[in-house]
C-alpha cells in the first residue's frame, strides 16, 4: 500500500478517493497547530527546529550532526532534543547515549549521540524533553530539536525545513492523498529552506541553501579499519536500508561501480540477525541509522556507510547568519549585551 501511495504521490495524480480525507487532515492540522502555538511556553535558552514537511527521508539527522558541530565551532553549547520515534520507553524523558538501546529511545537519537557525544534528551513531548536536559546540563545555551517543525507547543525562535530535491513536493497534496503535512506555503514562514540533492528548487519567501549528502567510505560493524567504497567496484554485495527514502542510499551507492542486491525496509525497522541471514557471505552495507540497531549481533559481512554532508558555495554563511539573527534577537529580548561575532569570510567558505 505504501509503495502504491507514493508512486501516486510523486508520479501520478492524487487518489480521488483520498482526497476528501486530506482537506479533513488539513483542518484538523491547522485547528491543532493554533490550539499548541496559544499553549507553547518559552524556554530559558533558543531553540532551533530542524523539520520537514514531506514524509520520508529528507537527510534531516546528517544536517542535525553537521549543524550541532558548527554552533561548537562558533562558541555555543549545543544540546540536541528528539522525539525518541520508535523508541518503547515506559518512561519519558530518556537521556541519550551511544551506549542506550535504539529499540528504548529510537534509532536516530542514538545515531547522532554516538556521533556527537553531546547532551541529548529524547521524549515525545519535546518540552519535557528540552527542560529534563536544561535541569541536568545548565550549561547548555541552545537547542536543537531533530524533527518538530509541526510540534508548535515547542517553542522555537529558528526554524530550518529540508527538503528532498530529488523528490520534490510530488503532488503537492497533503496526506493521505499527497506526501505533505503542510501545504508548501509552509515554507514561506520558516527562517531556512535546505534542499538535499537533486534539483528541485521550492519556490518561496525563505532563504534557500543546497547541500548534498554523499558516501565514501564503508566502517566494519565489528570495528577496525575502514575501507574507500571505490573497493567494492565489481563486487556483490547486499545492500540495506531501512530509512525513509532508501532508494537514495541505493542511489549513493551505484557511482562505485558496486554491483548490489537491494534490500529496502521500513523506515525505523527493528533489525534482527535473520533479517540479514541472505545465504551467502557477500558484504553486507547498510546506512549508520540501521547499523546502530545491528552492533549486536555484528559479524565479519556487515559494514556502516556513513553519511558526509557537503555544503554548496554560501550556504555556510546563509546558516551563520541565520543564527547569528536568532542570537541577536534572542539577546535583545533578554536585555543582555549582544556579544561580538567574528566575521565569517565567505571567500575562505568551504563544505
Amino acid at each position: 500500500m505504501r509503495k502504491w501511495l507514493e508512486r501516486r504521490w510523486y508520479h501520478g495524480s492524487a487518489p480521488l478517493l483520498l482526497r476528501p480525507l486530506s482537506s479533513i487532515y488539513g483542518g484538523v492540522s491547522r485547528s491543532r497547530a493554533e490550539r499548541d502555538r496559544v499553549q507553547a511556553s518559552e524556554l530559558p535558552v533558543p531553540v532551533i527546529v530542524v523539520g520537514n514537511i514531506s514524509v520520508g527521508g529528507t537527510g534531516k539527522t546528517p544536517f542535525v550532526i553537521w549543524l550541532v558541530e558548527r554552533l561548537r565551532e562558533w562558541g555555543m553549547n549545543p544540546g540536541v532534543i528528539s522525539r525518541g520515534y520508535g523508541g518503547r520507553a515506559k518512561t519519558w524523558p530518556q537521556a541519550v547515549t551511544a551506549a542506550s538501546d535504539p529499540a528504548l529511545v529510537g534509532d536516530e537519537p542514538v545515531l547522532i549521540a554516538a556521533t556527537l557525544s553531546c547532551p541529548l534528551f529524547a521524549a515525545p513531548d519535546r518540552n519535557a524533553a528540552a527542560r529534563a536536559l536544561l535541569q541536568q546540563h545548565p550549561q547548555i545555551d541552545v537547542l536543537v530539536s531533530d524533527d518538530g517543525l509541526q510540534h508548535y507547543r515547542l517553542s522555537r525562535q529558528l526554524e530550518i525545513c529540508m527538503v528532498d530535491g530529488r523528490r520534490g513536493f510530488g503532488n503537492c497534496r497533503l496526506l493521505p492523498a499527497g506526501p505533505l503535512r503542510e501545504p508548501p506555503q509552509r515554507l514561506d514562514s520558516v527562517d531556512l529552506v535546505v534542499v538535499n540533492g537533486g534539483s528541485e528548487v521550492p519556490e518561496c519567501r525563505a532563504p534557500v541553501i543546497r547541500v548534498r549528502t554523499t558516501v565514501q567510505t564503508a566502517m566494519p560493524l565489528e570495528g577496525g579499519p575502514g575501507r574507500a567504497l571505490n573497493e567494492f567496484a565489481g563486487m556483490r554485495v547486499h545492500a540495506v536500508a531501512g530509512i525513509g527514502d532508501p532508494s537514495r542510499f541505493f542511489s549513493a551507492l551505484t557511482r562505485f561501480g558496486i554491483e548490489m542486491v537491494m534490500h529496502p525496509f521500513p523506515d525505523h525497522h527493528r533489525f534482527r540477525s535473520q533479517d540479514l541471514d541472505f545465504g551467502d557471505d557477500a558484504p553486507v552495507l547498510m546506512t549508520d541509522k540501521d547499523a546502530i540497531k545491528c552492533a549486536g549481533f555484528a559479524d565479519p559481512r556487515l559494514w556502516r556507510v556513513p553519511a558526509v554532508l557537503e555544503l554548496a558555495p554560501d550556504a555556510l554563511w546563509s546558516v551563520r547568519k541565520s543564527v547569528d539573527v536568532m542570537r541577536q534577537r534572542w539577546d535583545a529580548r533578554k536585555g543582555a549585551p549582544v556579544p561580538a561575532q567574528p566575521a565569517l569570510d565567505k571567500s575562505a567558505e568551504h563544505g
